[in-house]
């Protein structure tokens, strides 16, 4: 084994046994646990140049990409997994309002303040057309882990119909976000011709169509290939046979030209709706898989960002981070007209809108593309995710309050 593996497998193991302390900490404390995890990556040395290893660093940016890829795919096939149409039928329609044409407003919203602006301060740079659109589809998917988190308190006193319209928005929108980032890095890196509102709508589609179809058709299939005659099959080996289903999936789709995130997802949820499958064995045998994949979904970006670079893109970060309460007010006021939210609901839901995962993992992964502003992405993404835990995270449950939504405890 090599001095530079050995290395690394030290510090994850430390680092992810520290995570897994602060995640439980903060579990107590009412705090989002991403919001510790993040600050321990970020405050973790990535330098190494000063040891005899032969490399500069513990984790690259190309190496952390490929770890957030995976980790992203197992935190949306686990999101899919233990969504439940039944117990969210109330509210799926108004939350698949929010996750498709609620996060599309959001993301061209988000693109326009950032072409009218004309410059990211910090960077020297002049955003184009690739770098807003990548911006805003970065950020205009919200993280159901983080917003339940805080709101895990009120349960039984909040609305039953907002915190499941909350869980299930947060858990359909990631798709749209990554596809939308995937066109803007396409446009960016001359891999495709997309001169035209008309041909972006195009690719926009054709991932979403073969990642829907896909995901389908492996979601369907995966009961009858997962199923064993040995009766202590589905205990043991579901996990690894499940993962490797997913695996398959995820490679076929994406050499296809469709989004395999979107399809890990759509196989989740068609898989824990099926009565031909177990959904307490599967989701127990992928639970471990996605918070190990959220933990190092987090540490990879405090890894790869320099304190001092988020301190000098803070500035922009506030600008957008006000932006999107802004946009986030205007889209929920627009979409859920008609829906039966009243306005304190409406204003709830609208201050509701953390950012975590996914806007990490977009980031990580246009600074490891090589685009000319890729590597403002991830301090960028850093930057406003940790505004939102602490300037709006901790005081989600006493605007809640304030709302008149929740009596005090």
């Amino acid at each position: 084994m090599s001095l530079h593996l050995a290395l690394l497998l030290s510090v994850f193991g430390a680092l992810l046994l520290a995570a897994v302390r602060l995640d439980v900490i903060a579990a107590r404390r009412r705090i989002p646990g991403i919001l510790l995890v993040l600050l321990l990556g970020l405050f973790i040395r990535n330098d190494t140049s000063a040891l005899p290893l032969g490399v500069p660093q513990l984790l690259s940016l190309p190496q952390a990409d490929q770890v957030t890829q995976i980790a992203l795919v197992l935190v949306l096939f686990f999101g899919g997994l233990t969504t439940n149409w039944r117990e969210l039928s109330p509210v799926l329609r108004p939350s698949v309002r929010l996750a498709t044409f609620g996060c599309l407003i959001s993301a061209l919203l988000i693109t326009g303040i950032v072409l009218l602006v004309g410059s990211i301060p910090g960077t020297a740079m002049n955003p184009s057309l690739p770098v807003a659109l990548f911006v805003g589809a970065m950020l205009c998917s919200t993280d159901a882990s983080a917003v339940l988190a805080l709101l895990r308190p009120l349960s039984g006193i909040l609305p039953q119909r907002l915190l499941d319209l909350l869980e299930s928005e947060s858990a359909l929108n990631d798709p749209m976000a990554v596809v939308l980032a995937g066109v803007a890095l396409a446009m960016a890196a001359g891999g495709t011709t997309l001169a035209s509102p008309g041909h972006l709508l195009v690719e926009v589609v054709r991932e979403f169509l073969i990642g829907i179809l896909l995901g389908f058709l492996g979601g369907s299939l995966a009961p009858t290939l997962l199923r064993s005659r040995h009766p202590s099959g589905p205990q043991t080996l579901l996990a690894v046979a499940s993962l490797a289903v997913l695996m398959l999936l995820v490679g076929i789709t994406e050499l296809l030209g469709g989004s395999g995130i979107l399809a890990a997802y759509i196989a989740g949820l068609v898989l824990g709706n099926s009565e031909a499958c177990d959904r307490a064995v599967l989701e127990e045998a992928h639970a471990g898989f996605a918070k190990l994949a959220e933990l190092l979904l987090f540490l990879c970006l405090g890894l790869v960002v320099r304190p001092e670079d988020v301190v000098g893109l803070l500035g922009w970060a506030l600008v957008l981070f006000l932006a999107l309460l802004l946009v986030r007010w205007l889209m929920v006021e627009v979409v859920l007209i008609g829906c039966g939210f009243p306005r304190p609901e409406r204003l709830l839901i609208s201050f509701s809108g953390l950012r975590g995962a996914v806007p990490i993992a977009l980031a990580i992964q246009a600074g490891a593309e090589g685009v000319p502003w890729g590597a403002a992405m991830p301090p960028l993404a850093l930057g406003v995710v940790l505004l939102g835990l602490l300037l709006q995270g901790f005081s989600l449950v006493p605007v809640a309050r304030r709302l008149g939504l929740a009596s005090r405890h």
